[in-house]
């Protein structure tokens, strides 16, 4: 694909007047900017609008009690009827959706460095891994994140919690739908991290309200945190999802003993099948395991991890992925990231037995990000506000409600919450509906192979089991942040929209 950037700002349409702020809740004025812009894509000028506003949200009786922000690109002259629109969030919860914004499927995006830290404040680069040939983009970010707000006198425990963050963005895509005209348009759903936790709650709350959706793609997946949490103790379904991730970043740093494989999806398949196998079993036998299992265990692990058998043998078989970040490198004097494996990060404390910081943002991209999405926004985008971005707000955004609500199906959870049921009911109730996973060999923090897992717990019907497909990218958990890796996530995304719509 081919794609330059025509002038940035071609026109500035006139923003209508801000309704006044709400004295009683205290919001900020619901504001909207709109600006027009060219770009190249495949050798085609298109002419496309951004358009950057604030969208209010009513409480129960109507009263508006948030504001939610957002950015939308929209192919100018393209019928709504036949024209996708997809909805794309972060998650956290308590991120923006800054990074997939700048850094996923937009027109532009921060030109990245592979896993070497990008010199600061960053620079926006043509972005040929930009849907906007496919499908009309809304970027959204959470209540209290970006430049979402809750009213003054709007209790966080109405939208911190994953029933109620859920509510609050079904309210939101319906609203946008009637204030620009797009109900008639085809929809998707593009979700990273926790976004897919909200993406697979989301898809069946919209379908319950009448609002068919034709997909939902999920990216880094985040749907039962039972499975990603190797801390929960009697439950060893994390340490076997989380091993082929480990396996893979020790295979990325050349620390298996021996000669590494040549090919990492097949070293791969190797590993799940042992994982699912043989070391389930093993696991399952808690302190029954006999010696002679114990040892071959032991072995297997050090042949795909390349950790000390004396260090397996101390954590009991069950290789705590934090730990793993510390421990892999740790006599190279260096920590791995967690979001992205391959990324290199050097610790004060030598000695620590998790490491005190993930380098794949905070060394490496979080600047870049940050400053250069702040002047797009004001500069080419012609949004103006005192009021800070932020691109994160974990301290401000809980405590965050995992109990769902009464008349959900994932109502009656104990422990830690799934949304697989969401999901589920969603693929059951529209067979029309498909979903992409997405996932990154490199990622520490949602596994693929735990997203398989899940993914192949979902009890659907034989004949809805094929709407449910996988992709899979030499990366970490922000996928996008490696150039071949964008592309091809590009295309994946592309096919499964085409895919999606013509049936």
């Amino acid at each position: 694909m081919s794609l330059l950037v025509g002038s940035a700002v071609a026109a500035i349409a006139a923003p209508p007047s801000p309704e006044p702020s709400d004295d009683a809740n205290a919001l900020p004025q619901t504001k909207t900017a709109v600006t027009h812009h060219h770009i190249a894509l495949d050798g085609a000028d298109v002419a496309y609008t951004a358009t950057a506003e604030l969208t209010r949200l009513v409480d129960k009786d109507g009263k508006p009690d948030a504001a939610m922000f957002s950015v939308a690109y929209e192919k100018d002259g393209a019928p709504h009827a036949t024209r996708p629109v997809a909805f794309l969030w972060n998650g956290g919860p308590g991120s923006s959706t800054l990074w997939l914004h700048m850094g996923s499927f937009a027109p532009l995006r921060v030109a990245t460095n592979g896993t070497n830290a990008i010199v600061p404040p960053g620079h926006l680069v043509p972005n040929d891994g930009t849907l906007l040939g496919e499908t009309d983009l809304v970027f959204v970010d959470a209540p209290g994140t970006g430049y979402s707000r809750l009213g003054s006198k709007t209790k966080k425990t109405d939208y911190y919690g994953i029933d109620e963050d859920a509510r609050a963005f079904t309210q939101f895509i319906k609203r946008w739908l009637t204030s620009h005209d797009r109900w008639g348009s085809p929809k998707f759903l593009i979700g990273e991290s926790y976004g897919t936790t909200r993406a697979a709650n989301v898809v069946d709350r919209l379908q319950e309200d009448g609002v068919g959706v034709n997909g939902v793609v999920l990216i880094s997946s985040a749907l039962d945190f039972t499975a990603l949490d190797p801390a929960l103790p009697g439950d060893d379904l994390p340490n076997v999802g989380f091993l082929p991730s480990e396996a893979a970043v020790a295979w990325y740093h050349e620390a298996l003993p021996g000669q590494r494989p040549a090919d990492l999806p097949a070293f791969l398949a190797e590993v799940r099948a042992y994982a699912s196998g043989p070391y389930a079993t093993a696991l399952l036998q808690g302190d029954r395991i006999d010696a002679a299992t114990r040892a071959d265990v032991i072995a297997h692990l050090h042949r795909y991890l390349g950790l000390d058998p004396a260090y397996i043998d101390r954590a009991d078989l069950r290789i705590d992925p934090t730990r793993f970040e510390k421990e892999l490198t740790r006599t190279r004097g260096r920590i791995t990231g967690r979001l992205d494996g391959r990324f290199f990060g050097y610790d004060l404390d030598k000695n620590a037995d998790s490491p005190s910081f993930d380098p794949t943002l905070d060394a490496s991209i979080q600047d870049a990000f940050v400053s250069e999405f702040n002047r797009y926004i004001r500069d080419d985008l012609q949004f103006k506000s005192d009021d800070p971005y932020k691109p994160t707000a974990y301290g401000e955004v809980g405590p965050w409600n995992t109990v769902r609500s009464a008349g959900d199906v994932g109502l009656g959870n104990v422990g830690l919450p799934t949304v697989v049921p969401d999901l589920a009911q969603a693929l059951s109730r529209n067979p029309a509906l498909h979903v992409f996973s997405a996932n990154g060999y490199f990622d520490l923090a949602t596994p693929f192979y735990g997203t398989e897992l899940s993914l192949h717990h979902l009890g659907l019907d034989p004949d809805l089991r094929g709407h449910v497909t996988f992709g899979y990218y030499q990366s970490g958990h922000m996928i996008y942040l490696e150039d071949a890796s964008r592309r091809k996530l590009k295309g994946d995304i592309a096919a499964f929209i085409r895919a999606a719509l013509a049936h």
